[in-house]
């Protein structure tokens, strides 16, 4: 059985590329760290890591091992954490994982409001695209994600965002469709695009694009594809096309003499949704947080 101490070794060496420099790190003595990765090794029957002269580097059976090293012993942390907390006052760790999003002020504002109650609370918030969130949340790397797109209902709970955001294009201001309040479909049909990775990949959201678009994106300039707002936002700067993009996550300044955003006509829109697995066991502190969100996004959506 993997000892998670000897996992914690071997992330080490990882890291440090030397088993020298991992052994001064871990206050522990070569030949005892030597071993100690050696019998793992046997124990395993795979050869985890290549040891050249200069530098340690891993095998494929050595990646595959540190990628799962650094789940389990990040859930053995939360776990350990979420059994040491004291329950006559709210601490611990949230974990979050969320998309890029200008909504995600609704959770920063409810883990503000519930921070200033109780202080020894802390959050954690891990970005990247929805599938990527949704796979920590299924190994329990995380207590939630935020995402855009379809989302099984029978596995999570889920609660809408109480804001909408709005799609739109950013381009260079020498790009004639500048000129325009907004963009149209036949507009982009000539046009270079970026278009998300995760748009791409999600079949609900890659079909609402197509029907926006009138166009199947084969017969499409589609110039590159993204996973972070900030490097698509380079792109767009260097010329190598126009963004497709949610509002607000690339903040524009109306003296930029580079960039410009423009909305989509007709609207094209999106709401973040937050999941949590259903009949999950929360600490307290997860629980009030969610309690605290569901009541936030009660108290902003109107009454009929």
């Amino acid at each position: 059985m993997l000892d998670l101490r000897v996992l914690h070794y071997f992330l080490t060496v990882a890291r440090e590329e030397s088993i020298t420099h991992a052994a001064e790190a871990l206050h522990l003595s070569q030949p005892t760290l030597s071993r100690q990765l050696r019998d793992m090794e046997e124990m395993l029957g795979k050869e985890l890591m290549i040891r050249g002269p200069r530098r340690i580097t891993l095998t494929e059976e050595g990646l595959f091992l540190k990628k799962r090293a650094e789940e389990i012993l990040s859930l053995a942390s939360h776990t350990e954490e979420e059994l040491r907390s004291d329950d006559t006052e709210l601490n611990g760790t949230i974990r979050i994982g969320s998309a890029e999003s200008d909504s995600v002020r609704f959770l920063m504002h409810a883990a503000h409001d519930i921070q200033a109650r109780y202080p020894h609370l802390h959050f954690h918030i891990t970005s990247g695209d929805g599938q990527q969130m949704m796979e920590l949340l299924d190994k329990s790397l995380i207590d939630m994600a935020v995402v855009y797109g379809h989302v099984d209902m029978d596995k999570y709970e889920v609660l809408p965002c109480p804001t909408v955001d709005r799609w739109g294009l950013l381009l260079r201001r020498d790009n004639p469709l500048s000129q325009k309040e907004k963009i149209t479909p036949q507009d982009l049909w000539d046009e270079k695009l970026i278009v998300s990775n995760q748009v791409l990949q999600d079949d609900n959201q890659a079909d609402r694009l197509r029907v926006w678009l009138k166009k199947p994106f084969a017969d499409l300039h589609i110039s590159a594809t993204y996973n972070l707002a900030y490097n698509a936002s380079l792109m767009v700067r260097e010329g190598l096309g126009s963004c497709i993009m949610l509002e607000k996550i690339i903040r524009v300044p109306e003296d930029d003499d580079t960039l410009c955003f423009r909305l989509l006509d007709p609207p094209l829109s999106d709401r973040l949704l937050i999941a949590w697995k259903r009949f999950q066991l929360f600490p307290k502190g997860t629980q009030q947080f969610i309690q605290l969100l569901k009541q936030e996004k009660d108290a902003l959506e109107p009454i009929d």
